[in-house]
């Protein structure tokens, strides 16, 4: 028996739960993020735009629009990018204050 079947016993009307829930989360975030000023919250707010968009393409698998395959490489790939973004703008956002922190006064 592999590891975590028992996750098969759950009707699929959970892991839409998780996955809005998921969805919700990444929505709210992209929203803060462009609610705020600033090039690298913009980025954030893509990254956060990608990861609620691959929490989208989950739920396709779960009402049966996609298979399991096709629907988690999408996601997996949409993940990655607004990962990237993610940190690359709190990089931006980290580099910023340390340079104003550093400049003489």
């Amino acid at each position: 028996m592999p590891i975590g079947s028992f996750v098969n016993a759950l009707p699929p009307a959970v892991f839409l739960v998780v996955h809005l829930v998921a969805f919700l989360i990444g929505a709210f975030l992209a929203y803060r993020a462009f609610s705020a000023e600033g090039r690298s919250t913009r980025i954030m707010g893509w990254g956060f735009t990608l990861y609620a968009i691959a929490e989208l393409v989950y739920m396709t698998y779960h009402l049966d629009w996609t298979v399991f395959l096709f629907a988690h490489t999408i996601a997996e790939v949409l993940d990655l990018v607004g990962f990237i973004l993610v940190f690359v703008g709190a990089f931006q956002t980290v580099g910023s204050v340390s340079r104003a922190s550093a400049a003489p006064r």
